[in-house]
């Protein structure tokens, strides 16, 4: 049998990570009795935690939100994870300083055994070069927008498209889900007075006062938000995240070495010295200057669509280096 400290801590975890549970399954799941489990649910209330009693054929218990913050426990792999997850967070995003703060304010309260084991776990979170110059977020703006999503209340928005450009007509949206895409924060909301669906880059927003009415929320094409973003990404409907444009070439390269460099491609290997490459993108010109980036002679399997974008990169190219560094045309 667990002692009763550490046997209060599992108690509490259980209820944390289901809305009810039945005291016959939470006494399994603790190796005690139910007359024990009861005995443990009151020790939890008078320590602050608000456990009501679930009514019905096996009864049970919920852990629900309180008025006051109750004492916090974690076993030692939570308090790992979240130490883990903090020391994340507090490299370039929009709650770094915040996260950085809550991170030395949980090592202070740790045993020392644990506090330790976290000092010996340091992370640090590179952020991709192609994310250095990415705009902070007002975390207030991250706030207001994640309320309306909950509370599927209209908004109202300036919106500026970029740096250099002057901000467009307020935005009426009907807000759907509040998401990050490489190191991006985005709203994808329904333009009220475009009548689709739209993306906005949480950095140039600037939400108005008051907010509108209550909506019904509308079906998000591709049946979830995840298929919708890497969709519209993609260059597609929002329906489905195949690329709009997909091709097959051969490269008289190891597969090997193409495999790190092909991203979300299917390289199969021919020989010691030949592949089979399947890469998609938005548009045929841009997959055929991503396979141009291999730097070696390229095979185009298909689609024809594929070889006229060769041919008119080539033309590009030969007129890009003048006549007196190309082959006439």
């Amino acid at each position: 049998m667990h002692k009763t400290s550490s046997r209060l801590l599992a108690l509490l975890s259980l209820l944390q990570t289901h809305r009810d549970r039945s005291g016959e399954d939470l006494a399994g799941r603790l190796g005690v009795t139910s007359r024990t489990v009861r005995r443990d649910i009151d020790r939890l209330r008078d320590l602050g935690y608000p456990i009501t009693t679930v009514k019905g054929p096996a009864g049970g218990y919920r852990l629900e939100a309180g008025t006051r913050m109750p004492p916090l426990l974690f076993d030692d792999g939570q308090a790992v994870a979240l130490a883990v997850a903090l020391q994340t967070a507090a490299t370039g995003t929009a709650v770094a300083e915040d996260a950085a703060r809550a991170l030395a304010t949980l090592r202070q309260v740790m045993p020392p055994p644990l506090r330790h084991r976290i000092d010996l776990l340091r992370a640090t979170a590179v952020r991709p070069p192609t994310a250095g110059d990415t705009p902070e977020v007002d975390p207030q703006v991250l706030l207001e927008l994640s309320r309306v999503v909950h509370a599927r209340q209209e908004l109202r928005f300036d919106h500026t498209p970029g740096p250099s450009a002057s901000a467009d007509a307020p935005r009426r949206v009907q807000p759907h889900h509040l998401v990050t895409w490489r190191h991006r924060w985005y709203l994808v909301a329904w333009d009220l007075d475009r009548e689709d669906w739209r993306t906005f880059r949480v950095d140039r927003i600037r939400p108005r006062t008051p907010t509108g009415p209550r909506f019904t929320p509308r079906e998000l094409p591709g049946g979830d938000v995840s298929t919708f973003i890497t969709s519209r990404f993609r260059g597609n409907d929002g329906t489905t995240t195949d690329w709009p444009c997909r091709g097959e070439v051969v490269l008289p390269l190891p597969a090997a070495d193409v495999a790190p460099f092909a991203q979300d491609g299917i390289v199969e290997e021919l020989g010691p010295h030949h592949c089979r490459l399947t890469l998609g993108s938005w548009s045929w010109t841009a997959l055929a200057t991503t396979l141009g980036h291999f730097d070696t002679d390229i095979e185009v399997i298909g689609p024809p669509r594929l070889a006229a974008a060769f041919a008119d990169l080539a033309a590009r190219y030969a007129r890009a280096a003048g006549p007196e560094n190309g082959p006439p045309l």
